[in-house]
């Protein structure tokens, strides 16, 4: 069969179904996929159809999905509350700005329904998509193939996954999380600490915490103690009396009055428990929080070290807007380095207490 009776019958076929499976026009015309796929990038550059992933639309379909806009991009996160909402809203605000409209997906860290999620969005014919997968970087050996498979520009967010987890370098805006953990280390140091507890929640995030806190540990000359403890989120948790004193307990036991606790929710939970233990904050036991979302609002309001969370989503849409107005440009990988913010719970004014 000729090309050309390939794209009328490609294009038959999309007037009467209205939307077009690379699977299904194999099946159909009796050719590999990468010759339909050839097919569908002819077509749309000629302005027939509009390719999105997996298959395709007509022009008008994908006209009515921009609602005006110059671009629809797509936006995959494992959850829209919490440290990824001002991600997001960087992202939009960036949009904003060149004319475009996020798409978003969440997928509640389920890979799963990551797959779905990414399937709806590219769907509707994104020109581009901002994800940050479920798994983190510590899990890359268990990435399939979604990532390759994906056939528009693709940024990353708080991801740096490489080869040979995957086929092709993409684009990433990622957070520095192990400079952040230095930047703790580092003030409980100046403060006069020699000893330093760590309680990290299994997280994407601790990957890059325990590798910055060994390499500050070292380079500062301090003992941490990595506490496995699992720290609840609220006192009405079961169990969580129990878990905190737990925590306690390792901290006297090891020597030290200054910790290091991922994420704030854990952290202020963690500072009202000692106080209900008469434990004087910071004078007692110093304290530093990872994330910074609500560090402020605790108690005694939390040292924190503060990822740019809006920024990162600002960057990494720019970075794929760019890069859909310039396809040639180079890839890139960009890290972010976060904050100290000094509060009362460790670093205030006139308080220093060494451990």
């Amino acid at each position: 069969m000729l090309a050309q009776e390939r794209h009328e019958l490609i294009l038959r076929s999309l007037r009467r179904h209205g939307r077009l499976r690379v699977a299904d026009l194999v099946a159909e015309l009796g050719v590999s996929a990468i010759t339909v796929r050839r097919d569908l990038a002819e077509l749309d550059s000629a302005g027939l159809l509009r390719r999105v992933h997996g298959g395709a639309i007509g022009t008008g379909t994908a006209d009515q999905g921009t609602r005006g806009s110059q671009l629809t991009i797509g936006i995959i996160v494992p959850s829209a509350a919490s440290y990824y909402s001002d991600v997001i809203r960087g992202a939009e605000a960036m949009a904003d700005r060149y004319g475009a409209r996020l798409v978003l997906g969440v997928s509640g860290y389920d890979v799963t329904m990551e797959r779905d999620r990414i399937d709806k969005v590219l769907g509707i014919g994104v020109a581009g998509l901002l994800i940050s997968t479920a798994l983190g970087d510590g899990d890359a050996h268990r990435l399939d193939s979604r990532l390759d498979d994906i056939d528009v520009p693709v940024v990353l967010m708080e991801r740096a996954f490489g080869f040979p987890h995957v086929n092709r370098e993409y684009d990433h805006v990622r957070t520095d999380h192990a400079y952040g953990a230095m930047l703790a280390l580092r003030h409980f140091v100046a403060l006069g600490h020699r000893r330093i507890a760590i309680n990290l929640q299994a997280t994407v995030t601790a990957y890059w915490l325990r590798s910055g806190i060994e390499t500050a540990a070292k380079a500062l000359g301090v003992e941490v103690f990595l506490s496995p403890v699992d720290l609840p989120m609220r006192g009405d948790d079961p169990g969580a009396i129990t878990q905190l004193d737990a925590f306690l307990a390792e901290c006297e036991s090891f020597g030290t009055r200054a910790v290091l606790v991922h994420s704030d929710e854990h952290g202020a939970r963690l500072v009202e428990r000692a106080m209900e233990r008469g434990l004087r904050v910071p004078e007692d036991l110093a304290v530093i929080a990872y994330n910074d979302v609500t560090a402020s609002l605790a108690v005694v309001p939390l040292t924190a070290i503060s990822p740019a969370r809006r920024a990162l989503g600002e960057t990494a849409c720019d970075l794929l807007l760019r890069k859909l107005q310039s396809p040639t440009t180079p890839t890139q990988h960009l890290s972010l380095l976060p904050t100290l913010n000094i509060r009362t719970s460790c670093g205030a004014p006139g308080v220093l207490v060494a451990g």
